[in-house]
């Protein structure tokens, strides 16, 4: 498989840099992902895949409410956990993430959403495998061979590797936890209880988002299928609506405090104040990068929410709602409350979406930081600026929370 980037890289740069210096700008090496990606698969050709899943489950959004269900794999026997472990890929290299996630492969059946409510055997296995707490054995023939080229890349998803329409599967025993069986059993329970009981047990956001695109919870005749998508940001929402009724009954933080994190070609920044809640979270992506490849300027967006909540369904997307979990979380861990901005910059060379979890996972750490503190707002300002690369000015002119800053009852009227 080659790995296709937005831009030609001269062989002269490839041979001067050698995966060493990054000379061509981009946050990952091509090459690289290509060698360890070639390395982890066996055949494409091959129509039987086996494998040890994650476990790995898909489930796609176009044709809804008849949507694909693709259950994955990579062809390598053994513990495979880390492939679908969001907390396990910080720890790794671009380009080892990168050639990891595209060597899970895919077989894709037709369902429909309600079938989650009475499943058939196949839908059934499917949702034993999303409830499972370590790697299933899995078999899958395909009706045709894999296409390398064929990959999954999203801002939504984590990356995935090829599909291909699936005849059959088999699978082995599933070990599922007694706290998430009973949430499968209970068919009187509500999603969002479910939801709550098991991220508050310490299950990780990642399988409650699995289980919920299953439909493995609910009102047992309502249970249906939902898109990976939208259950990834179902979760991230619906969790941090509950730890913001939390979080709005705690004392505020005592200073302004500045919280600063660069990785991989992003900037993640976060000013925080002692008020009542208010947030919002910014990006700016730079020519050649994922979602700006064709201007000349870093192109700027801000979305927010004051005290009061949002009822509509933010522009920035799904990492508004990753952002909101991971500064609750950290909000709620120290029992105090804050006005945020966080505010995110996206360099030149990083053209891959690699999905919303990165976000969330890096404004996890970006707020297990120690922080930097003030008493004054604006030198607090001048300060975070200060690792900035978009002028100061641009920012602050389309922030929401700047705005309540130096107008203190603009919230009033909002």
């Amino acid at each position: 498989m080659e790995v296709r980037v937005a831009h030609q890289i001269p062989a002269s740069l490839c041979m001067k840099c050698r995966a060493a210096k990054m000379l061509c700008g981009l946050s990952y090496c091509p090459v690289m992902v290509s060698s360890l990606f070639k390395k982890r698969i066996e055949a494409y050709g091959s129509k039987d895949i086996q494998g040890s899943s994650p476990p790995s489950v898909f489930v796609g959004r176009f044709g809804y409410p008849k949507i694909k269900i693709y259950p994955g794999t990579p062809p390598v026997h053994g513990n495979t956990a880390s492939y679908e472990d969001p907390k396990a890929w910080m720890g790794l290299d671009l380009e080892e993430f990168l050639s990891m996630r595209l060597s899970i492969l895919r077989g894709g059946m037709e369902f429909r959403v309600k079938e989650a409510s009475n499943p058939a055997h196949y839908f059934r296995d499917l949702q034993i495998m999303s409830l499972a707490e370590k790697p299933v054995d899995l078999e899958i023939k395909t009706e045709k061979g894999f296409v390398a080229r064929d990959v999954l890349l999203s801002e939504h998803t984590p990356p995935m590797g090829p599909s291909a329409p699936m005849e059959a599967f088999t699978m082995g025993n599933a070990k599922i936890e007694n706290r998430v069986e009973r949430v499968y059993g209970d068919t009187d329970l509500l999603s969002m209880e479910a939801m709550v009981g098991l991220y508050s047990s310490g299950l990780e956001v990642s399988r409650i988002s699995r289980m919920l695109s299953m439909g493995t919870m609910g009102i047992g005749k309502n249970r249906k299928a939902v898109p990976t998508r939208w259950s990834i940001t179902a979760v991230d929402k619906n969790l941090s609506d509950t730890l913001l009724d939390e979080v709005k009954a705690d004392p505020w933080i005592d200073r302004i405090e500045v919280y600063v994190r660069k990785v991989n070609g992003n900037l993640f920044a976060a000013l925080l104040m002692p008020s009542n809640w208010a947030y919002e979270w910014g990006e700016a992506w730079f020519p050649g990068t994922t979602w700006n490849l064709f201007s000349e300027f870093a192109a700027v967006m801000i979305d927010y929410e004051p005290y009061e909540g949002r009822k509509d369904y933010p522009d920035i997307g799904g990492c508004y709602y990753s952002t909101r979990l991971a500064l609750l979380e950290s909000l709620r861990k120290r029992g105090r409350q804050a006005r945020a901005m966080v505010w995110r910059e996206i360099y030149p060379g990083f053209d891959l979406p690699v999905g919303v979890w990165w976000v969330r996972e890096n404004v996890r750490e970006l707020f297990q930081a120690t922080p930097v503190r003030f008493d004054d707002y604006d030198k607090a300002l001048e300060y975070m600026q200060g690792f900035f690369k978009v002028p100061r000015q641009r920012w602050l002119k389309k922030s929401y929370v700047h705005r309540m800053n130096i107008n203190p009852t603009l919230d009033r009227y909002v």
